[in-house]
């Protein structure tokens, strides 16, 4: 009897570690109610505009090769659009060189024009980034990025396209 109840109570706590080890970090915790896309396209419709690779990463939250892709590399001065919709997300001002194979941003230009979705997929506990215009993939956030926000929006290349800043005479 004192056998099964020491077993209860290690049980028990075990459980309780394990919930609170898989808690997400507060910061992470975002899982605000996306809205519903205000573009909306047939499959069909999207498979006309965008590249098979685009369609994958952006309608089937596919993810491209790292250190391979347009964007990883390049940090000219401008504004980054969503590849399907054109809706601005990044500023070059708030790219840095993470390391981790795809372009990375820590912060995004307006927190509005994005969702921020719990993503349980692969065996993993992260945070996806969506467009919130035309619900495309564009890749996860990570709290581990540099100041002032903490945070790694890590976004495939084939997801946004870059537009120039427009030199000043």
């Amino acid at each position: 009897m004192k056998y099964n109840s020491l077993l209860l109570i290690f049980g028990i706590s075990l459980f309780f570690v394990f919930e609170a080890c898989s808690q997400t970090p507060k910061k992470m915790e975002k899982d605000k109610n996306p809205t519903k896309p205000s573009i909306v396209k047939t499959d069909e419709e999207w498979r006309k505009i965008l590249s098979p690779e685009a369609y994958h990463v952006l309608r089937e939250k596919g993810t491209e090769r790292p250190y391979v892709n347009e964007y990883d590399d390049h940090f000219e001065a401008g504004m980054y659009v969503c590849a399907a919709c054109q809706a601005p997300l990044f500023e070059s001002k708030a790219k840095y060189n993470s390391g981790c194979g795809w372009p990375a941003f820590y912060d995004a230009i307006d927190k509005s024009k994005i969702n921020e979705i719990s993503d349980f997929s692969h065996g993993m506990r992260r945070v996806e980034v969506t467009c919130k215009a035309c619900d495309g993939h564009l890749g996860h956030i990570f709290p581990d990025g540099p100041k002032p926000t903490g945070m790694r929006y890590c976004i495939n290349s084939v997801s946004i396209k870059f537009i120039p800043q427009e030199k000043k005479n």
